[in-house]
């Protein structure tokens, strides 16, 4: 049997906590291995709607869950979603969660930079203000605070004092108060005790886990084109989002990631600011945005809506190393008498079949489009390929020639069941 990873393969919102939450089902184990609380995934369990943000989608199904390494941890953040989730009735324990010791944490005055940045940008990125950005600044600058930290409190003092000697003076040239060392001292000794209950090395737990035979299921937040390397930039997240990070964000090694799989939208959506060569401001768009409720998680932003974009994917699928994709919300598009889908861009004079890095001819795509006739009958609850209309069948097939990757399930719902399996990620 082999592990699988769930990456987004677009910009997100692609449905990817109903797919985990389908899959935790098979696994025994679910890691979260990169982003923060700046993403989400809804699961709808027996009409039941959970929201996720750093809680890996396998603690509904009471599954053992891991926050990996990879992930920046706000855990003042943490502790108010696991009492939120024990009010529907999952009670969060130490052995159902597991949260990496070598983990970095988010703080308060990461939140602070985050928003006073983006306030005084006149180049709007679209971060949440959640501060991601910033914590993931002090990982790779090594100045932040890692979980293990808050049982060393005379180690944590001079780790404050060098993190406020760079936040500081940053603070100043925003024009915000300084940080007071002291106040966030006494509030993370507080918080301690409840965060030190989760951690031990995950690595550690992980490689049993593998010595075991255990099925391992890595979750990713965001899409591929968020990726820090990969996407979009600067319209980008501040992690690596791509598969490849499933092993360095839980400490399992390269082969640990096993079976990729990509999840994609059978249409195309964006939230906050950057490129976006099939964004449609029509009727088409409003359906879109409508149908498929089109509102994230965490945010409340509504999603910018568009075709979909085979250039785009079939880009994720080669960055990503994707063995089969999961083709979700394929009943937003019931009704719609004509579907188009991107084959290629036009930058100015030229033709290309990927999306190029640099932002000025990222921000001049203009699509091309190949057109497909749309279907009226619904497509809602369908759990089996035959069940579905000649076109919708035509439209998924072509999905597949033009990504170069085989569609393993497809999702007609957000409920758990309504899924036609194609072929079990777990079996590789």
């Amino acid at each position: 049997m082999a592990n699988v990873t769930v990456v987004g393969a677009q910009w997100g919102d692609e449905g990817k906590g109903k797919i985990v939450d389908w899959l935790s089902n098979r696994a025994d184990v679910v890691v979260r291995f990169q982003g923060g609380h700046n993403a989400g995934h809804t699961l709808v369990v027996d009409g039941k709607v959970y929201k996720l943000a750093l809680l890996p989608s396998g603690v509904v199904q009471g599954k053992l869950s891991v926050i990996g390494n990879g992930v920046v941890v706000d855990p003042w953040h943490l502790l108010s979603e696991i009492a939120k989730i024990a009010e529907q009735g999952i009670e969060i324990t130490p052995k159902l969660l597991v949260l990496a010791d070598n983990a970095c944490l988010i703080l308060p005055l990461h939140k602070d930079l985050d928003q006073a940045r983006e306030a005084a940008s006149t180049q709007k990125i679209g971060t949440t203000g959640r501060g991601i950005g910033p914590a993931y600044e002090d990982k790779a600058g090594r100045r932040a605070i890692r979980v293990a930290d808050l049982a060393d409190p005379e180690a944590i003092r001079p780790k404050i004092e060098r993190l406020l000697g760079h936040h500081n003076a940053l603070r100043k040239g925003l024009g915000l108060e300084a940080a007071d060392g002291e106040a966030l001292f006494d509030a993370l000794m507080e918080i301690a005790p409840k965060i030190l209950a989760y951690a031990q090395p995950a690595w550690r737990l992980l490689d049993q886990a593998k010595k075991d035979g255990k099925r391992i299921l890595f979750e990713g937040a965001q899409g591929a084109l968020l990726d820090v390397d990969h996407g979009t930039y600067p319209f980008v997240t501040s992690s690596n989002t791509v598969a490849g990070q499933a092993a360095a964000g839980s400490g399992m090694g390269p082969k640990g990631p096993g079976y990729v799989l990509g999840i994609v939208k059978a249409y195309t959506t964006r939230v906050g600011e950057g490129p976006f060569p099939v964004e449609l401001n029509d009727e088409v768009g409003t359906h879109l945005s409508t149908v498929g409720r089109e509102v994230g998680v965490n945010t409340g932003r509504p999603r910018r809506c568009g075709w979909f974009d085979a250039v785009l994917v079939r880009q994720s699928v080669a960055i990503n190393g994707i063995d089969g994709v999961a083709l979700t919300k394929l009943d937003v598009l019931d009704g719609l008498p004509k579907l188009k889908i991107c084959v290629g861009y036009r930058i100015g004079e030229r033709t290309v079949d990927y999306l190029p890095a640099g932002m000025r001819d990222q921000a001049a795509a203009v699509p091309i489009y190949e057109e497909m006739d749309g279907w009226s009958e619904s497509t809602v609850g369908a759990r089996s390929f035959k069940d579905l209309n000649a076109n919708a069948i035509k439209y998924v097939r072509r999905i597949e020639e033009l990504i170069e990757a085989p569609v393993a399930l497809l999702s007609t719902s957000p409920e758990r069941d309504d899924t036609i399996l194609m072929r079990d990620p777990f079996q590789g």
